[in-house]
């Protein structure tokens, strides 16, 4: 199958480089628009990084420019049809950006470490291209949303491309219970009483930072003595939002419950719709006897399906705690090999459809953990694709295929139009 290249709108983050020197590199031009020697040598190393190629490849630096200058001509075409890009939107994106990256490195810490500056200046200094970025991925979306493909257009495409389109890899549909050992009315009472002990000891005239950096079980924010930074609504938890935008600056909340545990929260400044806060957080924190208790209930859920043919899924409503999928009866999908972690691979690697594992520690986040069992509900061995049993991932091959035909022929037409320059 011959190469299909999708524009990828990569997040602009070529405006924290190296603080662009004056006599910094003008490498290209579209409209009014320019890109810097130093944007292109970024963009290069984080595209180099993710795909693992060489950024010193000078092919590889071209299509990274030709990428740039396709975002420029998207822009500009955006501003000529009045593409309208609203501040949540905009916020939105670089919350969603500023996440990726603070997984990526581990936390918020390393990638202030990185930028040389805090969370808030990044986002200050990224503002101005994400909404460009945002206006462009608009258009594009305007002009090819609607792109659809014939189940003609299936069949043509799956005959053309037959012989390249590699295999289906294995697939898996899979479901789970899983329980929560952080829940348990002992541990949440244990956990209450701690954080009344911290706000009484505030109240007192105890330093909020230090019992911060001491107590608090959320890793991010601790070492920091809790400061959590300006934000908008939309970020936290609504029970932490509701108590953090009604206080008055430099009031402390009562004790506040979410699903991650008892904050106790401080509003440091306010600035238009943002806040700057602090806080202590509390979580319920298992024991060996609540493990036990969470590994020995699964266990006898396991039983009741294996022994007494009871209803999984029915127990999965019931029973779990994973409130996204239990109401679907802890389904949590179908998925191939690549997109399964290591550990669901060791779980429904040796079960045959039909059958449920052990019970097994499942980590949700860096704080938040608990125990699941897992249902093999059915296996696709690995196949090449026909279209009696893949037309739909043929489908979507066939209409990416098509939109990138069509983008590409776009793209021609608005290079004849806008005025453009690749200056090396």
């Amino acid at each position: 199958m011959r190469k299909i290249v999708l524009l990828i709108l990569l997040f602009a983050v070529s405006g924290l480089t190296v603080a662009q020197e004056v006599l910094d590199r003008i490498v290209a031009v579209v409209d009014n628009e320019i890109i810097l020697q130093s944007e292109l040598d970024f963009r290069t190393e984080m595209a180099a990084a993710r795909q693992r190629l060489n950024p010193n490849d000078q092919n590889v630096k071209r299509k990274i420019l030709e990428s740039m200058v396709e975002e420029k001509l998207l822009y500009a075409q955006a501003e000529l049809d009045s593409i309208q890009v609203s501040d949540e939107q905009v916020d939105q994106q670089l919350d969603y950006q500023i996440n990726f990256y603070i997984q990526q490195y581990g936390s918020k810490e390393k990638v202030e470490e990185i930028y040389g500056m805090s969370i808030d200046r990044i986002k200050r200094e990224l503002r101005s291209d994400t909404r460009k970025n945002l206006m462009a991925q608009m258009m594009q979306q305007k002009k090819f949303g609607n792109v659809e493909v014939s189940r003609k257009e299936v069949e043509n495409f799956y005959n053309k491309y037959r012989d390249s389109l590699g295999v289906i890899p294995t697939k898996y549909e899979i479901a789970h219970i899983f329980i929560n050992p952080q829940k348990g009315d002992r541990i949440k009472k244990k956990a209450y009483q701690l954080a009344q002990q911290l706000l009484d000891s505030i109240k007192n005239g105890a330093d909020f930072a230090a019992l911060a950096k001491k107590y608090s079980d959320d890793p991010g924010s601790a070492k920091k003595g809790g400061d959590l930074g300006f934000v908008k609504k939309g970020i936290f938890y609504p029970e932490f939002e509701s108590a953090a935008f009604s206080l008055e600056v430099g009031e402390t909340s009562d004790i506040v419950e979410s699903p991650v545990g008892y904050h106790i929260i401080q509003l440091l400044e306010r600035r238009g719709e943002s806040i700057h806060t602090r806080h202590i957080l509390i979580k319920p924190k298992s024991d060996n006897e609540a493990d036990l208790k969470a590994i020995d209930f699964l266990n006898e859920l396991r039983d009741s399906v294996v022994r007494f043919k009871k209803d999984f899924f029915e127990l999965a409503k019931k029973y779990s705690d994973d409130k996204e999928t239990a109401p679907y009866g802890g389904k949590l999908g179908t998925f191939d090999i690549g997109q399964l972690d290591k550990n669901m691979i060791d779980m429904v690697g040796k079960l045959k459809p039909g059958e449920i594992s052990y019970p097994k520690r499942l980590d949700v986040d860096p704080v938040t953990y608990g125990y699941h069992i897992v249902k093999l509900i059915s296996k696709i061995p690995e196949h090449k694709p026909t279209l009696k049993q893949d037309y739909e991932e043929i489908k979507k091959l066939a209409e990416f295929e098509k939109k990138n035909r069509l983008y590409q022929s776009w793209i021609k037409e608005l290079k004849e139009k806008i005025y453009w320059e690749i200056r090396i």
